[in-house]
């Protein structure tokens, strides 16, 4: 039997196996994975930024553990010889009318305690990034990237020298409470567990439900659509460049992101996704797809941003209306200059009154903890989150200490 089976082999469950192996070296640990590999979804298809913690309210789990999670992230990233630069990025207003939203982010920034964050003139930005459009700017100098699937197979090896196994094509598909252990069920066979953490990412809401927990958030997936600049326009990027973002929504806008492993990304935009791992263009599942359609939260979602909605969906169909919204920071930027890349999908998790729920959230009951919300930054703040997850294991179980 294990100590400890965690569900969701991306850098938020592979995170939490590592600390929950650090804290109790003697413990058996266990990671179902229903890919073939590490970092499959989430964790491996995004732009791979490091983010700063600029933009969270300030006391929120997302502020806290993104800072404290970056300082670990680059340390262990360094100390195992993962890519990584912290190349540091600019936030741009294009106008003068943004300039009290940028020193909003900024005083935010302040209050979270960003450190070197500085506000820069157009002549300074121009220094920096020579092909943006703006009139002032927040430097972040602490912003970078990473490659975040070697971290993943890092965090595996880490693990498995210890206690820890990662057990590839094991879907979860039931969890049974037997009262002095958990069964489940998962690739056909059986799993015998003291305790179990739910990190399954895009399917946490399932995977929670499996195990009896009916937990009023849903997930709905909402795909990022990229753009890469071809080699011969790449001169126009040097690292990191955001626009402001839309206070309303949580998505950072479209901007430019310099890859650890070469290249440059631009993007993305934000979609509905009719698949939960649906990356491509007209991926699309009945039964997901009814699932959001008839949960009430979707709909007044759709009611209150169907205008932004629009504007999304016009860009995914429309290389020429991306293009539009990428020159608004790199007037430059040409249709030609880009090419396809590939799509990510991003776990949103809506409330019963259509409210996006903007922060890490955790439910915790007897001997279960399920992860139901990790959006961005959850890949910068991993390692902090798997911190937060061994405080809720010691606060609400009975499991020996012996580090």
């Amino acid at each position: 039997m294990y100590d400890f089976t965690i569900v969701g082999a991306g850098i938020v469950g592979l995170s939490t196996a590592y600390k929950l192996s650090l804290k109790y070296p003697e413990a058996r640990i266990l990671v179902l994975e229903k890919e073939d590999r590490v970092a499959a979804h989430q964790t491996g298809k995004n732009s791979g930024v490091i983010h700063s913690g600029i933009y969270y309210k300030p006391g929120s789990y997302k502020a806290r553990n993104c800072v404290d999670g970056r300082h670990q992230l680059v340390d262990f990233c360094r100390q195992h010889d993962v890519a990584i630069d912290v190349c540091g990025k600019v936030i741009v207003a294009t106008d003068e009318s943004k300039i009290p939203k940028l020193q909003e982010i900024f005083e935010r920034g302040l209050q979270n305690e960003i450190e070197g964050i500085e506000m820069i003139d157009a002549d300074r930005l121009n220094e920096l990034e020579p092909h943006v459009n703006g009139v002032a700017a927040i430097r972040v100098p602490c912003a970078g990237i990473v490659d975040y699937a070697k971290m993943c197979r890092v965090l595996m090896k880490l693990l498995e020298e210890g206690n820890g196994k990662v057990q590839f094509n094991s879907a979860v598909s039931n969890i049974s409470d037997k009262g002095d252990k958990i069964v489940i069920e998962a690739g056909g066979k059986h799993v015998h567990s003291r305790f179990l953490v739910n990190c399954a990412g895009l399917y946490s809401d399932h995977v929670a439900r499996f195990a009896g927990v009916h937990s009023p958030v849903k997930i709905v997936p909402f795909k990022g659509e990229y753009y890469e600049l071809k080699p011969e326009a790449e001169y126009l990027v040097n690292n990191l460049i955001y626009p402001l973002p839309n206070p309303e929504f949580p998505f950072l806008g479209v901007h430019f992101t310099r890859m650890a492993l070469g290249g440059i990304e631009c993007g993305p935009n934000a979609v509905f996704a009719f698949k939960r791992e649906g990356y491509k263009k007209f991926s699309f599942s009945l039964k997901e797809t009814t699932e959001t359609l008839n949960f009430p939260g979707f709909w007044k979602m759709a009611r209150q941003h169907w205008r932004m909605g629009l504007d999304e969906y016009k860009r995914s169909f429309s290389k020429k209306a991306f293009v539009q919204g990428l020159q608004k920071l790199i007037p430059e930027v040409q249709e030609k200059h880009l090419r396809v890349s590939p799509s990510g999908i991003r776990a949103m998790a809506l409330q019963p009154n259509g409210e996006i729920l903007d922060d890490f959230y955790f439910e915790v009951v007897d001997r279960q903890i399920h992860v139901l919300n990790a959006p961005s930054p959850a890949a910068t703040a991993g390692l902090a989150i798997g911190d937060e997850i061994v405080r809720k294991v010691e606060a609400n179980f009975s499991f020996p200490q012996t580090a």
